[in-house]
């Protein structure tokens, strides 16, 4: 079985205490376990991927137009990863390691208009680990779109978090009870 991980939407936007879609200190608290998986996967040179939300300025066309303030707006601080996370980027300098990718995805799930299946598929990838922002969101919409292309699923709850209390826990069961997803802490 050969894994990859998915850091998803891990962005000032969506973590930072001024992020314009924030879900402020839940996201915060999920930083250094975040990182601590993101370093294990990179130390043992596995496949990493940050799929990461990405609008236009002032998009009429974009359905999350309507639903949400402007957030994550291309060539802006908001949309650099959070804390650790940018860090860790950071320090890989101008030229990543194989084995890490950005994509650039304009809808919830990772998957939609996005290369990542072709990409998961050419590297042989079976299992996905899923952390960051929101789980009731662009996590779920990941999830059921990797469950349906045949993909296993291991979300690391102590990883993953929401602006929706009650939404995040009902992702969680979601996974596990109807994706038949791996849900691991710690």
């Amino acid at each position: 079985m050969s894994e990859a991980l998915l850091v998803i939407d891990y962005t000032n936007d969506f973590v930072a205490s001024d992020g314009r879609l924030t879900c402020g200190e839940p996201g915060q608290n999920i930083e250094g376990r975040l990182a601590s998986i993101l370093q294990g996967f990179h130390q043992n040179e596995k496949e990493i991927f940050f799929p990461v939300d990405v609008h236009e300025e002032n998009d009429p066309y974009h359905p999350e137009t309507e639903l949400f303030p402007p957030h994550n707006i291309r060539g802006t601080k908001g949309r650099e990863q959070y804390g650790q996370v940018q860090t860790f980027l950071d320090d890989l300098g101008e030229e990543w390691p194989q084995h890490i990718h950005w994509m650039d995805k304009t809808r919830y799930s990772a998957f939609a208009g996005t290369p990542l299946e072709l990409k998961l598929r050419e590297r042989g990838i079976t299992h996905l680990h899923l952390v960051g922002v929101c789980t009731d969101i662009c996590i779920l919409h990941t999830a059921v779109d990797a469950y349906n292309r045949g993909f296993q699923l291991t979300v690391h709850e102590d990883a993953v978090q929401s602006f929706n209390a009650d939404g995040h826990a009902w992702a969680l069961g979601h996974f596990q009870d109807c994706l038949g997803a791996n849900v691991v802490s710690g």
